[in-house]
């Protein structure tokens, strides 16, 4: 809702003439909202901001929040609601950040039985209310991006590619292999691949709490990518419960190797390489004869 002329010459002029005393109950108003977790010196601060901006947003025109004029303001708001969003505070003590002025403007005010003050609180009030919403939308909105950027970079974290051997990287998958995180391993996977000039990648499944066939052609579609990059790729931790479900699900891995354990899997590899073991030098050591 924008304010006339007249109105918002008024709420200007409010602004203007009882700038210190505004925003010194406005502090404290929204200071006992948030119960401390925002130092006194910041918290002014950001009212004095606040105050400055609307107070520009008047002199150069009619209160709009949606126009031109108010863009100043908007910005503002935005900047708060951010601020808030990445200081862990609840949108309702952000929206409160603003709604405290209607306190103090009714203070201010004394609105009782005169028509003419009651109307201008009624008009300010609407204005404010409007600052609220935006406020709370943009808090929203910086809530969303702030969540989406955690949710990203834990899925990262959640797949890692590590280099166990020269020319051998794993992929130690831990959870539910879902089709987001199934694009983050194949990137991840060929990136690392191309670093490193990998022939070898074992993907390791010891962590995963069960394979559907979702899940195995998640899997395949991996290991296809790799062979197009030139790796061969080896799947480890095949326990008992994932082998059973896997042969009564009738999922085909073909032709590529699988092992029990992440140990065995780079015994696999060490072996296509050429590197005989200890374990293996050891069995084909003749006994002695006592």
């Amino acid at each position: 809702m924008a304010l006339s002329t007249e109105e918002s010459s008024r709420l200007t002029r409010l602004l203007n003439e009882h700038a210190e005393r505004i925003t010194q109950r406005w502090t404290e108003l929204v200071a006992a909202s948030l119960r401390g977790r925002l130092s006194q010196g910041e918290l002014r601060r950001q009212v004095q901001e606040l105050h400055r901006s609307m107070v520009d947003t008047g002199e150069s025109g009619a209160f709009d929040l949606d126009a031109e004029s108010g863009g100043e303001l908007r910005a503002v708001l935005a900047e708060l609601s951010r601020g808030r969003a990445r200081q862990g505070f609840s949108a309702t003590e952000t929206a409160v950040s603003v709604y405290a002025l209607k306190d103090v403007l009714r203070e201010l005010l004394e609105v009782g039985t005169n028509r003419d003050t009651l109307r201008d609180y009624v008009a300010f009030s609407s204005l404010i209310d409007q600052m609220g919403l935006f406020t709370f939308e943009s808090y929203v909105r910086a809530r969303e991006g702030l969540i989406a950027d955690q949710a990203e970079q834990l899925l990262e974290l959640s797949t890692p590619v590590v280099k166990i051997w020269e020319g051998v990287v794993a992929v130690p998958l831990v959870g539910t292999l879902d089709s987001a995180r199934a694009q983050v391993v194949m990137e991840r996977l060929l990136q690392t691949l191309v670093d490193t000039s990998s022939p070898y990648a074992i993907i390791d499944i010891t962590g995963v709490p069960a394979v559907d066939t979702q899940v195995a052609q998640h899997i395949l579609k991996t290991v296809v990518a790799a062979r197009l990059m030139g790796a061969d790729c080896i799947i480890s931790g095949i326990r008992p419960q994932i082998a059973q479900t896997i042969v009564a699900l009738g999922i085909e891995f073909g032709d590529i190797a699988t092992k029990a354990s992440l140990a065995d899997a780079l015994r696999h590899v060490l072996r296509l390489n050429g590197v005989e073991t200890t374990r293996a030098a050891a069995r084909r050591q003749p006994r002695r004869e006592s």
